[in-house]
């Protein structure tokens, strides 16, 4: 796999000539909306002879809205060890509300990929409740019952595992949901089902934060069988401009992390979308959310050029609206992905997941197919 960044005076017809492709190859790889109009400095993936896998073999998951388009399910599900429709929500006495996406599982099973059950403490308006996790997880009676619901959605839908998502843990609860992923572990391991914790993205031990206090790394990583760490949003919806997963960052996290979590148990996390921020920012007005691969157009539609920061390794452009707004864009491209991918190895990780795979990636997913082989685990 080759990466092209393209210059002043490219055209598609140019580049494909130049690497002995086509035009209708480079526009489908990188799903370009119009190939007459490329951004200067777009990253664009092009095929070549180069076997794939170079840096070996990966698991790779990736989380679904149920909503998920079937030929964007079908194009990804190759890539994927894990797939992970979000979510199951809970409530205070422990019951379980299904996500939706339970059809999905048969699909993910055809193409080997192993479908895993996510439950969050998720409100029915929205939100992520500490309460919801402190009723849960100090009352045995909400437990049992929870432990039954999971074991009977195994069951009945053919779960590989779990992937417990409690987030915004209060943090006097931190050692009940210690003992809680103990005591689930347990019988997930009798059932002879795999458990992996979400866990929020900590540089070191005392971080302090709602989002961070209750996560406790060595606790959850002795546990659960693997670990999926948050590494995204520090670009955030509500937030300033910048990054959402700024390399520089994501290694902070990592460094503490297999100071506490076998690698090995590791999954890193890889966002999957774009935000677009109207300026200048202000406190309380948020972003939009797009897709990576709309981001990159636009870019070309407003004939202004894609910028990479070598810092944060991401790129990012500037642009005015037809209303004479000016916006700033950071998005993901086969560069971004690639420097992320390149620390699985450096760091010994088990792999990766994507937050999230409903608007598809193309270009992402063949970097990451020409880095790595995916695991597949029947």
């Amino acid at each position: 796999m080759k990466l092209y960044i393209v210059r002043p005076g490219d055209s598609l017809f140019t580049i494909a000539r130049r690497f002995g492709t086509t035009v209708e190859a480079l526009a489908y790889d990188n799903q370009l909306a119009d190939p007459n109009r490329l951004a200067v400095g777009r990253a664009l993936v092009i095929e070549d002879d180069t076997p794939g896998g170079s840096l070996g073999r990966t698991e790779a998951a990736g989380y679904t809205y149920p909503s998920i388009s079937r030929s964007t399910l079908a194009e990804t599900l190759p890539f994927l060890t894990y797939l992970i429709p979000f979510t199951y929500t809970l409530d205070k006495s422990g019951n379980l509300t299904p996500s939706g996406g339970e059809d999905l599982n048969s699909a993910a099973y055809a193409q080997n990929v192993a479908p895993l059950m996510s439950i969050a403490n998720l409100k029915e308006e929205g939100g992520f409740s500490s309460d919801i996790a402190h009723a849960v997880l100090t009352d045995q009676a909400a437990q049992d019952n929870l432990i039954r619901e999971i074991v009977t959605a195994i069951n009945r839908y053919s779960y590989y595992g779990v992937v417990l998502d409690l987030e915004y843990v209060y943090s006097f609860d931190r050692e009940a949901y210690n003992q809680f992923t103990r005591r689930l572990a347990n019988v997930l391991h009798r059932l002879g089902a795999v458990i992996g914790v979400a866990l929020a993205p900590k540089v070191s031990a005392d971080q302090a934060g709602l989002l961070y206090e209750a996560h406790d790394y060595r606790a959850q990583g002795e546990a659960a069988d693997f670990i999926y760490l948050m590494t995204y949003e520090w670009g955030y919806m509500n937030g300033p401009p910048q990054a959402i997963s700024p390399v520089n960052q994501v290694r902070r996290v990592l460094d503490y992390a297999i100071t506490e979590i076998p690698p090995g148990k590791i999954m890193m996390g890889m966002s999957n979308y774009a935000y677009n921020w109207t300026l200048p920012w202000r406190q309380g007005t948020s972003a939009k959310l797009i897709s990576n691969a709309y981001a990159a157009d636009l870019a070309a539609a407003r004939r202004v050029e894609i910028q990479y920061d070598e810092t944060a390794q991401a790129p990012w452009f500037q642009y005015r609206d037809n209303t004479g707004a000016m916006h700033v864009v950071w998005f993901e491209d086969p560069r971004s992905i690639r420097a992320r991918l390149r620390l699985i190895p450096e760091y010994g990780l088990r792999g990766i997941f994507w937050w999230n795979i409903n608007q598809l990636f193309r270009p992402g997913y063949l970097m990451y197919e020409s880095l790595f082989d995916t695991v597949k685990v029947f």
